[in-house]
Protein backbone atom coordinates (compact mmCIF):
# COMPACT_ATOMS: atom_id res chain seq x y z
CA UNK A 1 0.00 0.00 0.00
CA UNK A 2 1.20 3.29 -0.74
CA UNK A 3 1.36 6.44 1.17
CA UNK A 4 -0.58 9.10 1.00
CA UNK A 5 1.01 12.46 -0.14
CA UNK A 6 -1.60 14.77 1.05
CA UNK A 7 -3.92 13.27 3.49
CA UNK A 8 -6.94 14.21 4.89
CA UNK A 9 -6.23 15.49 9.33
CA UNK A 10 -10.08 14.84 9.56
CA UNK A 11 -9.57 11.09 8.65
CA UNK A 12 -7.02 10.64 11.52
CA UNK A 13 -8.83 12.82 14.46
CA UNK A 14 -12.36 11.46 13.16
CA UNK A 15 -12.22 7.68 12.41
CA UNK A 16 -15.67 6.99 11.98
CA UNK A 17 -16.43 9.89 9.86
CA UNK A 18 -17.11 8.74 6.34
CA UNK A 19 -16.64 10.64 2.72
CA UNK A 20 -18.05 8.62 0.12
CA UNK A 21 -17.99 9.20 -3.86
CA UNK A 22 -20.16 7.44 -6.35
CA UNK A 23 -20.79 7.98 -10.08
CA UNK A 24 -24.39 9.60 -10.10
CA UNK A 25 -26.43 7.42 -12.98
CA UNK A 26 -28.16 9.74 -15.45
CA UNK A 27 -27.75 13.08 -16.86
CA UNK A 28 -27.40 16.08 -14.40
CA UNK A 29 -28.36 19.35 -16.12
CA UNK A 30 -28.00 22.78 -13.89
CA UNK A 31 -29.93 25.77 -14.91
CA UNK A 32 -28.81 29.52 -13.28
CA UNK A 33 -29.97 33.01 -14.11
CA UNK A 34 -32.24 30.55 -16.77
CA UNK A 35 -29.07 29.78 -18.26
CA UNK A 36 -27.77 25.95 -18.62
CA UNK A 37 -24.29 26.60 -17.07
CA UNK A 38 -23.59 22.27 -17.00
CA UNK A 39 -24.98 19.01 -18.09
CA UNK A 40 -23.31 15.97 -17.90
CA UNK A 41 -23.64 12.20 -17.70
CA UNK A 42 -20.53 12.05 -15.42
CA UNK A 43 -21.42 13.64 -12.03
CA UNK A 44 -20.57 11.86 -8.99
CA UNK A 45 -22.35 11.56 -5.74
CA UNK A 46 -20.72 12.49 -2.65
CA UNK A 47 -21.86 11.36 0.75
CA UNK A 48 -20.80 12.10 4.04
CA UNK A 49 -21.68 11.52 7.68
CA UNK A 50 -24.37 13.65 9.09
CA UNK A 51 -24.60 16.17 5.98
CA UNK A 52 -26.90 15.86 2.90
CA UNK A 53 -25.62 14.08 -0.12
CA UNK A 54 -23.77 16.70 -3.12
CA UNK A 55 -23.96 16.25 -6.44
CA UNK A 56 -20.17 16.93 -8.06
CA UNK A 57 -19.92 17.51 -12.09
CA UNK A 58 -16.90 17.63 -14.04
CA UNK A 59 -15.04 20.88 -14.41
CA UNK A 60 -15.07 19.89 -18.19
CA UNK A 61 -18.51 20.08 -18.67
CA UNK A 62 -19.54 23.58 -16.75
CA UNK A 63 -19.75 26.55 -18.66
CA UNK A 64 -16.95 28.97 -17.12
CA UNK A 65 -17.61 31.85 -19.44
CA UNK A 66 -20.57 32.52 -16.98
CA UNK A 67 -18.57 31.73 -13.70
CA UNK A 68 -16.59 34.62 -11.45
CA UNK A 69 -14.11 33.69 -9.13
CA UNK A 70 -14.62 35.56 -6.03
CA UNK A 71 -12.71 35.68 -2.70
CA UNK A 72 -14.59 33.66 -0.73
CA UNK A 73 -12.48 30.34 0.98
CA UNK A 74 -13.46 27.57 3.24
CA UNK A 75 -11.39 24.57 4.98
CA UNK A 76 -13.28 20.84 5.61
CA UNK A 77 -11.10 18.62 7.30
CA UNK A 78 -11.77 15.72 4.82
CA UNK A 79 -11.73 17.33 1.67
CA UNK A 80 -9.38 20.36 1.84
CA UNK A 81 -9.41 23.95 0.70
CA UNK A 82 -12.46 25.32 -1.68
CA UNK A 83 -12.74 28.07 -3.44
CA UNK A 84 -16.01 29.94 -4.55
CA UNK A 85 -16.96 31.39 -8.32
CA UNK A 86 -19.98 33.99 -8.19
CA UNK A 87 -22.76 33.30 -11.37
CA UNK A 88 -23.05 36.34 -13.84
CA UNK A 89 -25.03 36.59 -16.65
CA UNK A 90 -25.75 40.17 -18.32
CA UNK A 91 -26.88 42.13 -15.06
CA UNK A 92 -27.96 39.12 -12.94
CA UNK A 93 -25.22 37.79 -10.32
CA UNK A 94 -25.76 34.70 -7.77
CA UNK A 95 -22.93 35.09 -4.82
CA UNK A 96 -20.84 31.85 -4.30
CA UNK A 97 -23.08 29.56 -6.19
CA UNK A 98 -20.04 27.13 -6.87
CA UNK A 99 -17.29 25.93 -5.49
CA UNK A 100 -14.48 23.32 -5.90
CA UNK A 101 -11.22 22.04 -4.05
CA UNK A 102 -8.02 22.81 -6.36
CA UNK A 103 -5.96 20.44 -4.17
CA UNK A 104 -8.26 18.29 -2.17
CA UNK A 105 -6.87 15.72 0.40
CA UNK A 106 -5.51 11.86 -1.13
CA UNK A 107 -9.26 10.39 -0.33
CA UNK A 108 -11.27 12.41 -2.61
CA UNK A 109 -8.61 12.96 -4.75
CA UNK A 110 -10.95 12.73 -7.89
CA UNK A 111 -12.93 16.46 -6.46
CA UNK A 112 -9.96 18.48 -8.09
CA UNK A 113 -11.81 17.70 -11.48
CA UNK A 114 -15.27 18.56 -10.62
CA UNK A 115 -16.72 21.81 -8.92
CA UNK A 116 -20.23 21.54 -7.19
CA UNK A 117 -23.36 24.15 -7.18
CA UNK A 118 -25.74 25.32 -4.12
CA UNK A 119 -29.01 23.94 -4.69
CA UNK A 120 -30.70 26.90 -2.91
CA UNK A 121 -28.48 29.23 -4.88
CA UNK A 122 -29.25 28.15 -8.63
CA UNK A 123 -32.51 28.13 -10.70
CA UNK A 124 -32.62 23.66 -10.94
CA UNK A 125 -30.14 21.20 -10.17
CA UNK A 126 -32.21 17.51 -11.89
CA UNK A 127 -30.67 14.35 -12.35
CA UNK A 128 -32.69 12.35 -15.37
Amino acid sequence: MSESINPGPGYRDYPDHKVTLKPLEGVVKVTALSRIVVQTADALRLEESRYSPVIYVPRSDVDFSVLQENDQQTYCPFKGNARYWDIRVGDDHIGSAVWGYDTPYDEVGVLKDYVAFYADRVDDITVG
